[in-house]
């Protein structure tokens, strides 16, 4: 018992440095973050601001009041429209305490940020210390894959960096394949629900790989079992039975709305050849500079893996295919991994290669998705785990005492590569102080202007979305993936306000607050004073300041 004792707490010393070298690689490699985690972030209005609203809601709905999780504050009087966008379910439970220690949305979003990143790199190393069987190689090849170009050109879509449940969700199906029981598809069944409930996209992303490899597995290894098929029919159930609770409003939504993506939206954003040439990192940017001056296509994603990950990825499956002295089922691996590799490559093009379209005609949840491109990173996944092999291989040329600092050099040099350090991060939007006196006034339902009423200008109510998070009263102002059409014809009429048409639309919505933003008018502000003042009586002033003046509507003309 002693023994076994010493065990368990001797992992989870090994589990907690592996997780602390994690989070310090992300803290450099995401430098200035960490610095000003309270006041940094993507703050230009659109994808970047809304997620930073998004996960600030979550942190704090989870927490209190749970039963309401999806009835999000924007597009009022409409209810479930958390369900409008990616719910972000992951990054908010991830977050929640440290949006109650500093009730800043912005140190929260940075928090999930942070972590979404480190355990990437973890769950990836944990992957490829398991097929390799060399902690040491594992450690520059999750780095190759967690930092990937990829990740830092969706720095403003939390979502899309949540991805450790894709390398997780493999560990747990190669710990299945290899002693197949019911606690094994157990476990893979909740890291799929952990990635489904934290990116959609990618939740997809691991049950394709996942049912892939499973049927691959078991005609490599003849695990046409009764115990195998048990253990993946519980792994199933299991992450649907967590999924669908929170899956649900998205189909209501779609019932109700008619929230469809079809296979014309996703030309738009599939791959294209210049996407696997192009890449934000510093290193990278002659590649860049290439594309540029060639006659391809401008790129549609940033999908360069990296010239480290290819070169080792290509040499690891050479290696493992061969068999030789690499460890284990190497072959087989090799071979599953490039060939999710090149199924996914594939996929990435859209429907103008075919793959795409026969996957979004047989599987209905590709309904609600629209960016082939997005299959790419399983590219750069599939080479960062395949190149394991070709470290580890090297390693094995080298005296034991040196690997540790062969280690470290490597791991160094894919940061070196990967890095686009000090990341350009914007700067927090200071929130005005009359949104603090709106944070203790009775609850109401809230009108923010200008209000932007074209759908090129839409991404602009973003602005007042971040500013709610100081009181997160009802707001009729919105932004997200789905608008609902009696917002988008109200937003028209508001686009001119004041006027009588404008006051008619609050008063059938029961607008009970009104900010006006001067600033936001630029120019336009002394018309729109003018223009206010016959109004003046059914709107008495509560707060204002240098940008903005908060009102209460107390009638209607």
């Amino acid at each position: 018992m002693g023994r076994r004792r010493d065990t368990i707490v001797a992992r989870a010393a090994r589990g907690a440095a592996a997780g602390c070298a994690a989070l310090a690689v992300t803290v450099v490699m995401t430098w200035p973050l960490a610095a000003g985690l309270g006041r940094l972030g993507r703050t230009v209005p659109g994808d970047g601001l809304h997620s930073i609203w998004n996960v600030a809601w979550v942190a704090r709905a989870i927490v209190a009041d749970p039963i309401h999780l999806f009835d999000a504050n924007i597009f009022y009087p409409h209810r479930a429209t958390l369900a409008y966008s990616e719910s972000n379910l992951g990054a908010g439970v991830l977050s929640a305490p440290v949006w109650w220690l500093t009730r800043n949305a912005y140190a929260t979003h940075n928090w999930a940020l942070l972590l979404g990143f480190a355990t990437c790199v973890l769950a990836t190393w944990l992957l490829a210390r398991h097929l390799s069987g060399d902690g040491l190689a594992a450690a520059p090849a999750a780095v190759l894959f967690a930092f990937a170009p990829y990740f830092f050109s969706h720095t403003p879509h939390i979502q899309l960096l949540m991805a450790g449940g894709i390398p997780l969700s493999m560990l747990m199906l190669h710990r299945l394949a290899d002693a197949p029981t019911p606690r094994a598809g157990v476990a893979l069944g909740i890291a799929l629900a952990v990635q489904a409930l934290s990116c959609a996209y990618y939740g997809i992303f691991a049950g394709l790989m996942v049912g892939y490899a499973a049927i691959f597995l078991a005609t490599s290894r003849r695990l046409w079992t009764r115990e195998y098929w048990i253990a993946i029919a519980i792994a199933a159930a299991i992450a649907a039975l967590c999924v669908l609770p929170f899956f649900a409003p998205y189909l209501e939504m779609q019932r109700e709305q008619g929230f469809r993506r079809t296979l014309d939206d996703s030309f738009r954003y599939s791959a294209n050849i210049a996407s696997y040439l192009a890449s934000s990192a510093h290193a990278h940017d002659w590649l860049l500079d290439l594309v540029r001056r060639s006659r391809l296509e401008r790129w549609r994603e940033v999908l360069f893996p990296g010239l480290m990950v290819t070169l080792c990825g290509v040499g690891g499956f050479i290696l493992a295919a061969r068999g030789g002295r690499a460890p284990g089922r190497a072959r087989e691996t090799a071979w599953l991994y490039a060939s999710l590799g090149a199924i996914a490559f594939w996929a990435s093009f859209g429907p103008s290669a075919g793959l795409y379209t026969l996957l979004f005609r047989a599987i209905p949840l590709f309904s609600f998705l629209r960016a082939p491109a997005r299959f790419g990173m399983i590219v750069a996944f599939a080479l960062a785990v395949l190149s394991s092999f070709a470290i580890a291989a090297l390693f094995r040329h080298v005296q034991s005492r040196l690997r540790p600092v062969l280690a470290v050099a490597l791991t160094g040099f894919a940061m070196l590569e990967l890095n686009l350090v000090p990341f350009p991060w914007d700067r927090a939007l200071p929130i005005p102080q009359p949104y603090y006196v709106l944070a203790r006034l009775p609850r109401g339902p809230v009108a923010e202007f200008p209000f932007y009423g074209g759908r090129v200008a839409y991404h602009l109510h973003t602005q007042y979305m971040v500013y709610s998070t100081a009181h997160w009263q009802p707001l009729l102002n919105g932004y997200s993936d789905h608008f609902p059409q009696d917002f988008r014809e109200a937003a028209v009429i508001l686009d001119g306000f004041p006027s009588e048409d404008g006051f008619a639309v609050l008063r059938r919505a029961r607008v009970r607050y009104v900010t006006v933003h001067w600033d936001m008018f630029g120019p336009r502000r002394d018309e729109i004073r003018r223009r206010l003042k016959p109004y003046e009586t059914y709107l008495r002033p509560l707060a204002e300041d240098s940008t903005m003046t908060l009102f209460e509507v107390v009638g209607f003309p």
